[in-house]
C-alpha cells in the first residue's frame, strides 16, 4: 500500500492525499490553492476511474474545489462528507468561479461536472466515534474537527491497514466541538496505532494558545476604537467568522458590527445545527442573533457608505479572508483614506493577494496599520504534540504548511523523542507498511 502526495503537504492550499491497495484507491480531499488562476492538484488522469471512495473532511476551496474534475476524468463513485459540508460547498464554487475569473483564468471543469458530484453523508452511516463500513472492504469511523460546522476528521482501515486523517484541526473555537481522535469505539491508544497518519499543522512551531491571541485582538480593537477609526476583519464565509462575530458581540461591545450577509447566514444556519456546537454556543447564538441591535446586515453599498460615514466605530466583518473579491476591495479603497482605521487578518494569507501584499506593507495607507493576529483554526506545535498522542501511528505526515516550516517542526519533534515523522510535499510517495 501506498500514499501519492497531490497537493496538501509542504504548502498551504489543494490539500488531496491517494492511498492505493491491491484492491482499493480511496482519496481524502481534493482542493485548489489560491494562487495566480488557481492552483490544483497533481492528479495522474487514468488512476482516477479506478477510486473506489472519496472522503471530503470540510469545505474550504483548499479542500473541495478540484472535486468536479474527478468526474471530469471519470470517476463514478461517491464523496462521503457530511451534510453541512455538502451545503457549504455549493456556496464556494461560486466564489471560486468569481475569484478565477477576476484573475483571467478559467476554470478546468464546467457546470455540469459540478452537477455531477454525487455526496452520500457519513452520519447517516454512524455517529461521531463508531465504525461503519460505507463501501465494502473499507471501514470508517469519524469526528468533529472544530474547524467549521460540517467539518471533521476521518479514520479508515482497508486491507489490513489503519489511516488516519485529521483535516484542519482545532481544539480552541469559541463555538464548534472538536472530538478527540480517539473517540468512542476507537479503543485504547496503547493499542491501536494507525500505520500512517496525515495531521494537520498549519502553524508549525507556533505555541501560543488562544486566548492570548483574542487579547491581543481585544486591545487592537480597542486602540482603534479609541482613535475614532474603522476596524475591518476579512474572513472565510464559514468558519472563524461565525466565531469572531460572536466573539466580537461580546468582548468589544463599543463597536457596530457590521457583517457581510453571507457570514450572517452562516451564523444563522448554526441555530439548526447544534451537533456541531460546544455546549452554551447555541444559547450565544441565539441572544445575538433573536436580539440583535448591534449587528447591521447592509444590503448594497449605499447603506455600507451609510454605517461607515455614521460616526460610530464600525467592526467589519467580509467574507473574504485574502482580500481578492470586490466587496473587500470596497471596503479597503474606503478604509485606506483614514489613518485612523485599521484591518487585521487572522488567517493564511495567500501569495500574490491584497491580504499578502498589505501585510507585507504593513500599511493600508501611508499611516494606518495592518496586523496579522491568528485566529486559532489549525494546529500547532502543542497541538500535534496532543494529536500525536492521542492517534499514534507508525508513520505521521505533517501538512498544511510550507516545507521548510514542517521541516523544523519535524526536527524539532525527532529532538524530543518522537519518531516516524516525514516532511514531504507534492509529487512525492510514501510506502505504507
Amino acid at each position: 500500500m501506498k500514499l501519492e502526495i497531490w497537493g496538501g503537504a509542504g504548502e498551504h492550499g489543494r490539500s488531496c492525499y491517494v492511498i492505493s491497495g491491491d484492491k482499493h484507491r480511496i482519496m481524502f480531499d481534493c482542493g485548489a490553492k489560491k494562487e495566480g488562476q488557481g492552483h490544483y492538484p497533481l492528479i495522474k488522469a487514468e488512476e482516477i476511474p479506478r477510486l473506489t471512495a472519496v472522503f471530503l473532511s470540510h469545505a474550504h476551496e483548499d479542500h473541495s474545489m478540484a472535486l468536479p474534475l474527478l468526474y471530469r476524468l471519470g470517476y463514478k463513485g461517491d464523496i462521503w462528507a457530511t451534510r453541512a459540508t455538502a451545503e457549504q460547498v455549493e456556496i464556494y464554487f461560486a466564489s471560486w468561479s468569481k475569484y478565477v475569473a477576476q484573475r483571467g483564468g478559467e476554470l478546468p471543469y464546467g457546470q455540469a461536472d459540478i452537477a455531477l458530484l454525487r455526496f452520500r453523508f457519513i452520519e447517516d452511516e454512524a455517529p461521531p466515534g463508531e465504525w461503519c463500513e460505507p463501501v465494502e472492504g473499507i471501514k470508517l469511523a469519524w469526528g468533529r474537527s472544530g474547524h467549521l460546522a460540517g467539518a471533521v476528521w476521518f479514520r479508515v482501515e482497508l486491507e489490513g491497514r489503519r489511516l488516519f486523517f485529521s483535516g484542519d484541526y482545532s481544539r480552541e473555537s469559541q463555538l464548534l466541538m472538536a472530538d478527540p481522535p480517539d473517540l468512542g469505539q476507537l479503543g485504547n491508544t496503547e493499542s491501536y496505532i494507525a500505520d500512517l497518519a496525515i495531521v494537520d499543522n498549519a502553524y508549525g512551531l507556533e505555541e501560543e494558545a488562544q486566548p492570548a491571541k483574542l487579547e491581543q485582538l481585544r486591545q487592537t480593537g480597542e486602540a482603534v476604537f479609541k482613535a475614532g477609526g474603522h476596524l475591518m476583519l476579512p474572513l472565510p464565509v464559514f468558519g472563524r467568522s461565525q466565531d469572531l462575530l460572536i466573539w466580537a458581540h461580546e468582548q468589544l461591545p463599543e463597536f457596530t458590527i457590521l457583517a457581510e450577509n453571507d457570514i450572517w447566514q452562516g451564523l444563522k444556519r448554526m441555530l439548526s445545527q447544534p451537533q456541531w456546537l460546544i455546549p452554551d454556543a447555541l444559547e450565544r447564538i441565539k441572544r445575538v442573533v433573536e436580539g440583535n441591535r448591534r449587528v447591521k446586515i447592509p444590503e448594497d453599498d449605499q447603506e455600507r457608505l451609510q454605517l461607515l460615514q455614521g460616526g460610530t466605530p464600525c467592526l467589519i466583518l467580509t467574507g473574504d479572508g485574502t482580500m481578492e473579491s470586490s466587496r473587500s476591495r470596497w471596503y479597503y479603497e474606503r478604509l485606506s483614506r483614514s489613518s485612523e482605521n485599521a484591518i487585521v487578518l487572522t488567517g493564511h494569507a495567500s501569495r500574490d493577494s491584497l491580504a499578502k501584499q498589505l501585510l507585507e506593507a504593513k500599511q493600508i495607507s501611508p499611516a494606518s496599520a495592518v496586523r496579522y493576529i491568528v485566529y486559532k483554526v489549525h494546529q500547532g506545535l502543542a497541538d500535534v504534540r496532543y494529536m500525536l498522542d492521542r492517534a499514534p501511528s507508525r508513520r505521521t505526515l505533517l501538512v498544511h504548511a510550507p516545507k521548510a516550516v514542517t521541516d523544523r517542526v519535524v526536527e524539532r519533534l525527532l529532538a524530543e523523542g518522537r519518531t516516524g515523522l516525514h516532511s514531504l510535499q507534492p509529487g512525492v510517495e510514501l510506502v505504507i507498511y
